[in-house]
Formats: structure tokens, sequence, C-alpha cells
């Protein structure tokens, strides 16, 4: 009977590393990073599809209850339902044109890089769409892959961007199915320098927020198709299968698409450079190519996730008169007040005409006036403005980089 116990403590030794905590869509803000702000979710890295066979084909696993948007065992979190009490999923948290190129982010813990290949997809059956935002409706295991198979077909390509880089894996051969650059891959598993999925950003250690070891931003541009149908609330759905493990992780966020089929939207912001805090760049302060939403303004509310010291005062500065024409001295300041330790998240509220489009950045400014800018690309945002899909306030989430 003892050496069945220690056999029993070698393998629950060996399988905790395995359910430790591993990476969560969080730019635009996601339905588990959601739940992870109002404070239902303990460790937003943990929504795990496992065990499946994640490598080398990557869309060969049944998604089961973990549908497009990943359901959390740990605390029996189902994100493919909205919640009304926690707040994820009933409403949108940022708005893109069809046709524009998008910052997309996701986090990956320090304790649980097990290498692989992501992507972002969306899904062109509003109709399947419909049934991940109803509050009162929990989808079935068939929908959910229903749901699946149609995000699968709609996966945003690396290719489609220029200045992507868009190889193959280094953990796949060519005859494996992995062996395709649609997809995004992160560094070879062994890589002598930047390995995994860290190696993406090679970002420090606590630039986004993990509960298990800290973590690292993974960064990467997609495309909106021009021709996508315009959309008051569809998902833009993660996904990342990894290569050492048998496991997928899955999250959407609750995006807004406008004016599809036209072509519109900008073709890139990766070519966008930092401003010199003592330079004033002019910048079109509205710019709008679709129809004047009926409301006169939108509340835009930004939140930033960024530690900061005493002292230290982070500013939202931009393009436009009410960001300070890229004065820092103009800039507003954002608020600390829902910040935590756990949840250091700085915000701000501006009310601004549909159809405005600018770009941003967020400064951290210290006690002494010395100004921090964060790293480039400028950030970019279009207020939506069509009847269909405008909404009289919304929230653009990010993570300091």
């Amino acid at each position: 009977m003892k050496s069945m116990s220690g056999t029993i403590a070698l393998l629950v030794a060996g399988v905790v590393p395995l359910v430790a905590g591993h990476g969560y869509l969080t730019i635009p803000s996601s339905r588990t990073r959601l739940g992870y702000e109002a404070g239902v979710d303990t460790c937003p890295e943990c929504t795990i599809l496992e065990p499946v066979a994640s490598w080398p084909d990557l869309d060969s696993a049944a998604v089961s209850r973990s549908g497009i948007c990943g359901y959390n065992a740990r605390v029996s979190v189902d994100y493919n339902q909205p919640s009304s009490t926690y707040g994820w999923g009933e409403d949108t948290v940022a708005s893109y044109n069809a046709g524009d190129t998008i910052d997309v982010q996701w986090c990956v813990d320090h304790n649980g890089d097990h290498g692989g290949m992501f992507t972002y997809r969306l899904c062109s059956n509003q109709t399947l769409v419909d049934l991940f935002l109803d509050p009162t409706y929990l989808p079935s295991d068939d929908e959910k892959q229903a749901a699946e198979d149609c995000f699968e077909a709609g996966v945003l390509a690396c290719t489609d961007v220029d200045g992507n880089e868009c190889d193959y894996s280094a953990d796949c051969t060519e005859d494996e199915p992995c062996w395709r650059n649609d997809w995004f891959t992160c560094n070879g598993f062994e890589a002598a320098t930047n390995p995994k999925c860290q190696g993406v950003d090679n970002a420090a250690l606590g630039s986004c927020l993990t509960t298990i070891a800290g973590g690292y931003t993974v960064s990467k541009q997609v495309k909106i198709p021009a021709d996508f149908a315009s959309s008051g609330h569809t998902l833009l759905s993660w996904k990342w299968n990894s290569f050492q493990t048998g496991q997928i992780y899955l999250s959407c966020a609750d995006i807004a698409i406008v004016g599809g089929g036209d072509g519109g939207g900008s073709t890139s912001t990766s070519t966008s450079t930092a401003v010199p805090t003592t330079t004033s760049t002019a910048v079109p302060t509205t710019t709008s190519t679709t129809t004047p939403c009926s409301l006169s303004s939108v509340a835009v509310t930004f939140t930033e996730q960024v530690t900061t010291t005493y002292g230290q005062t982070i500013k939202l500065v931009g393009s436009i008169s009410e960001l300070g024409n890229w004065d820092v001295d103009s800039a507003p300041a954002l608020s600390a007040a829902q910040y935590t330790t756990a949840n250091p998240v700085w915000t701000y509220t501006v009310n601004l005409a549909p159809g405005t489009t600018f770009e941003y950045k967020f400064i951290n400014v210290a006690s002494s006036g010395t100004a921090s800018w964060e790293s480039d690309p400028n950030r970019s945002y279009t207020v939506a403005g069509t009847d269909s899909s405008c909404e009289s306030a919304v929230i653009v989430g990010s993570t300091w980089r």
C-alpha cells in the first residue's frame, strides 16, 4: 500500500503543472478578463480545454463545453453565456470598422508557457453568434461545436497584415497539418533565445496580469475583412493550441463591426510612430466615412492596466483636442479609483461624437513631471458611427506596453 500511495503522489505531483495556469485574451477585453476584473474568476489563465490532441492538427479537437469563449472548471464559470451579474457579454467592449487593422493581445503565464500556435477568428453566421449573446441561454455542446466550426472557417490570417511575421512553427514539420502560416506561431519551444510564446513580444514579466506566476504580453495585429457584415454585437474568438501539452485555450471578446461590405476602415496601424513629448502633431480630429449615429455623443471609457508607484499618474494623450492634441500638459489624467494591487486598472471616460477617429497613447507621469510613453505603435480608435451599431457607452480596454 505504501508503494501504491507513493506512486499516486508522484502522479498527482506530475499533473499539477498542467493545471497551473496559462493564458487568456486581454485586448480587446475578453469575457475572461472581465470576469477576472469583476472578481468572480480567481485564475483567468486557467480557462483550459484538456486533455485534447492540440498538436499537430490545430482544428481536430472538439471544443465540448469549452465552446468558443471558454469554460473555467477551476471556478465553474462558462463564458459562453453572458452574465447579467458580473457584466460580461451583454455589451460590446470595442467597435471596429470593416477593413480595419487592429491591435490584439493575449497574456501567457510564466509558469504555463507551452509554446505552439494561436489565432483570432470571426464567424459570419450571426444566427449562431446570437446564441452566445443571450444571458438567459447557455448553448448546448452541439451548438458550441457548430460555432467553433464557423469560427475555424473565419481565421483572421496572419498573412492579411503587411508587416506581420508569418513564419512556420519551429516545432512543426512540412508533413504535419500545423505547417501553416495563416495562424500565428510562438517561437521554438527549445529556442536558444526568446523561446516559446514569451518570445513573441519578449516582454518583461508582469507586463500583463496572471494569478499564478506573472504574465507576458503576446501582441499581434489582425485585419477585419472589408466585406464582413456590419454587426452591432458579434464575437472575436482567440484560440491557442499548446505544443508541449494536450491543451487548448479559448477566449472571446464582444465587439461591434461597422461598415461591412463597403471596404472602409484604415488599412494598418503598424506604421504609426511614437510622438515626442515636445512635439504636437496634426492628425485629423474627426474622420468618418459612415452614416452619423443618431446620438450626439458616445461615452467612451478607457481602462488601462498598469502597475504604478506612489506619485505616478497615468494620462491619456492623443490626436484630438479632448485628449490634449499630443500635449502632455493638456492630456487628461485617468482615475485610480478602481486600482487595487490585484487589479491595477486606471480609467477615464470622455464623450466623443460618433464617427470620431483618432490615435492615442498612455503615458506615465512621475511626481517630478517626467513623462514615460508606452511603446510603439500608436493606438487608434473610431467611435461607432451608424444607427445600427452605435451605443451610448463603450469600454476600450488595454494593458500598458
